[in-house]
């Protein structure tokens, strides 16, 4: 990030804020939708991140941070998004019905199956595999960029892993023996 057009952005510069905003985005949207699973929610929560941004950049203190600092932000507003959405739908359980002759690629019925256990998780669960497996971030800069202790960092990391995969485990031990798909 270019540390000259942040300090400016910092000091007012809306134009300078636009550009860093811009050369943000794609990855800010990736971090909502990585955390929601839903287009539309993630962009709702990127645009209040955004808001969140224009209002508090005058306090950033270093503008070298910018990234962890604007991570911070859209993981939080993911979290207010997700909560909203906990408030204002129901569960449903979507089941699906394989029938013989059904030409579907086992990596199409892989990537729905960790989708589905994805969802499982809760919001600060899924930012913490998102922030460390997704950008690659090491679990010390997790915890910064959540604002956490890295103790906390690790036990999420751990926990949300292991509810993964005791719910793949789980659902491959439901499939019915003797029974086979196209």
């Amino acid at each position: 990030m270019d540390i000259e057009l942040v300090q400016q952005a910092r000091d007012g510069d809306a134009d300078a804020f636009a550009a860093v905003m811009a050369a943000s985005a794609d990855r800010m949207y990736g971090i909502a939708f990585r955390i929601l699973r839903d287009h539309d929610r993630a962009e709702d929560a990127l645009q209040q991140a955004l808001v969140d941004m224009w209002e508090d950049i005058p306090g950033l203190r270093d503008p070298a941070k910018f990234t962890a600092w604007a991570d911070r932000l859209v993981v939080h507003a993911s979290y207010r998004e997700a909560r909203r959405e906990r408030r204002w739908t129901s569960r449903v359980r979507q089941i699906t019905v394989d029938l013989p002759g059904e030409d579907r690629a086992p990596g199409i019925a892989d990537r729905e199956e960790l989708e589905g256990l994805f969802r499982r998780l809760t919001p600060e669960h899924r930012a913490v595999i998102v922030l460390h497996y997704y950008l690659g971030l090491p679990l010390a800069d997790v915890a910064a960029t959540l604002g956490i202790p890295d103790g906390t960092a690790k036990s999420r990391l751990h926990y949300a892993v292991r509810s993964l995969r005791a719910a793949f485990e789980a659902d491959a031990r439901s499939v019915i023996p003797g029974r086979t798909t196209a």
